[in-house]
C-alpha cells in the first residue's frame, strides 16, 4: 500500500527531513504512484485531488498479514494485518457479521470524528492484533494512521522534497520518494492531521525524535520514541456539540 498526503493534509514531522535526502516531489505528475504501480502489478491508484493519492495492490501479499481496502461514504481506508478481537469490536460498534477489519477501522474513526465517548488513544488501544492502517476522510481532508504495539506489519513513513507525507509497507517505495528522509513508523503510535504523532500505548508521554544514522554516517530521518520523563494531558478536548473531532485533536 502507498499513501502520499499533501502537506496541507498531513505535514511530515520536521525530524524526518534529512539535510541531504535526495528526495523527489512524490505528488508532481503522480510520480510515486506511477512508480508503485510499476513495481506492484495490478495496483489500483486513487487520486485524492489536491490532497494526495492512495495506491493499493495484492502483489507479494503475506497471507498471514493480508491487505484490505474499502471506501465508506467519504472515508478511504487501507489496512494490513489481522485484528484478533474482531467479534468484540463488531459488538462494540454495532456492526453486522460481514464486517471485516478495514470496515471496523472506518467505524472506529467515525466514532471518534462524530464525538465518540472515548479518547483516541483508548479507541486505538482497544484494537488487538497485528496491523497498520492509513485512513483518509475526504469530507474534512483528514488523515488518520496507526501501527500495532509490536510493529508487526512493515510500515514506513517519510518526507518528500516538499514536506508531503509518504507512507507505505514497501520501504523501497518510500526511499524512492523520500531518499534518506524516512524511517519505520513508530510502533504503538497513531498520527492525525491536526494532532500529529502520539503514543496510544503510553498516552501520557510525549513522543520524541531520535536521529537515525546510516552505514555511511549520514543522518537518515529519525526514529520516534516515547519519552518516559515527559508528561502531558491525557484527555481529548471536547468543545462544541457537532464540532469535527479531526479539527479538535
Amino acid at each position: 500500500m502507498l499513501a502520499v498526503f499533501d502537506k496541507s493534509v498531513a505535514k511530515s514531522p520536521e525530524a524526518l527531513q534529512s539535510p541531504h535526502s535526495e528526495s523527489i516531489s512524490a505528488l508532481k505528475g503522480g510520480a510515486l504512484g506511477q512508480h508503485f504501480a510499476s513495481v506492484h502489478p495490478g495496483a489500483v491508484t486513487v487520486n485524492l485531488g489536491s490532497s494526495g493519492l492512495l495506491a493499493y495492490s495484492l502483489d507479494r501479499q503475506n497471507p498471514l498479514l493480508p491487505r484490505l481496502f474499502a471506501v465508506v461514504d467519504d472515508i478511504f481506508c487501507m489496512f494490513q494485518g489481522h485484528i484478533e478481537n474482531v467479534a468484540l469490536l463488531k459488538q462494540q460498534y454495532g456492526l453486522n457479521k460481514t464486517a471485516n477489519e478495514v470496515t471496523i477501522i472506518i467505524e472506529t474513526y467515525r466514532t471518534l470524528r462524530d464525538r465518540g465517548p472515548y479518547p483516541a488513544d483508548q479507541v486505538v488501544r482497544d484494537i488487538s492484533g497485528k496491523f497498520a492502517f492509513v485512513l483518509f476522510d475526504s469530507s474534512c481532508k483528514t488523515a488518520f494512521l496507526a501501527s500495532d504495539v509490536d510493529g508487526s506489519v512493515p510500515f514506513f513513513w517519510g518526507s518528500d522534497t516538499e514536506g508531503n507525507l509518504v507512507l507505505s509497507d514497501d520501504a523501497e517505495v518510500v526511499k524512492k520518494g523520500c531518499g534518506k528522509s524516512f524511517a519505520p513508523f513508530p510502533k504503538g503510535c497513531f498520527f492525525t492531521s491536526s494532532g500529529g504523532l502520539r503514543s496510544y500505548e503510553h498516552p501520557l508521554n510525549e513522543v520524541k525524535p531520535v536521529p537515525r544514522v546510516d552505514s555511511s554516517g549520514q543522518v537518515c530521518g529519525a526514529t520516534f520514541k516515547v519519552d518516559a520523563e515527559s508528561k502531558k494531558e491525557s484527555s481529548m478536548p471536547r468543545v462544541g456539540s457537532a464540532a469535527n473531532w479531526s479539527s479538535q485533536y
